[in-house]
């Protein structure tokens, strides 16, 4: 597994206008030293694999987390539903820039259904689905039918406090899955070697996979470097901490297109 391709939206202007913490479910506003951090992350990744950059949506400073704006497949994009309410709108600034790419829709979240890309996970041919404040039971049923329909075993888990979404609980790195001590259903990691850590962060499973042995995770992340070398892994650590006031991590900041 090698990612190939993805989608970063860099902070500019947006992601610093924010009046209402609450409402957006920022801690802190972040400082002008985001941009550098952003930059070093894509200049990394530049190295790895394809990026596109998409401009901030005006009105919306979590635009930069673009993770959670749409799920990629192999088969085409499914187009979200945001469950956080001032981020309605980031579906169709996604769903535009993903079909200016070439990228087809398979699927969409409709209704009164909430589903945000941070709940979902790919890998190989099993996905696993976070039932969230983000993703809603009709969320998780729709987003079920859909991966089911183009051939995805899914797998489903509640995700519970600290954590705003599952990609703050485990990350895929390869055949393996580095999670947080947690408690996941029977089955639901079955099949898939395992590197837990026992952590209160809620971005604690968050790393950027690239491929072979190689890993981004944020510099604040300590019981995850840890862990990662300790199964040699290439552990690349890299400052994010005006992400983590916007409650993000790593993966937040890329939206995976391909694998390969």
């Amino acid at each position: 597994m090698e990612l190939k391709s993805v989608v970063v939206c860099p902070p500019a202007q947006e992601y610093f206008n924010v009046e209402n913490l609450n409402k957006h479910n920022i801690k802190e506003v972040a400082s002008k030293e985001a941009i550098k951090q952003h930059e070093t992350l894509v200049k990394f990744l530049k190295k790895e694999c394809e990026v596109h950059e998409i401009k901030e949506l005006q009105g919306h400073p979590n635009s930069v987390f673009v993770r959670d704006a749409a799920i990629v497949t192999p088969c085409g994009y499914i187009k979200v539903r945001m469950g956080l309410e001032s981020r309605r709108g980031e579906e169709e600034w996604m769903a535009s820039f993903l079909e200016s790419l070439g990228i087809e829709k398979v699927g969409e979240i409709k209704g009164n259904a909430s589903c945000e890309g941070g709940d979902i996970i790919l890998a190989g041919d099993v996905a696993f689905i976070g039932h969230s404040t983000r993703t809603n039971e009709e969320g998780v049923e729709q987003l079920k039918n859909i991966l089911e329909s183009i051939g995805y075993e899914v797998r489903i888990a509640t995700v519970a406090k600290p954590f705003l979404h599952l990609g703050g609980m485990m990350s895929i790195v390869g055949n393996t899955i580095l999670h947080c001590h947690h408690g996941f259903p029977d089955g639901f990691l079955d099949g898939f070697e395992e590197m837990t850590i026992e952590c209160n962060s809620f971005i604690g499973g968050n790393v950027i996979y690239i491929q072979g042995k190689e890993v981004i995770v944020e510099e604040r992340n300590k019981e995850a470097i840890k862990k990662l070398q300790k199964h040699e892994f290439n552990v690349h650590v890299i400052d994010l901490s005006e992400f983590i006031k916007g409650n993000g991590g790593p993966s937040c900041l890329i939206l995976p297109l391909k694998w390969g």
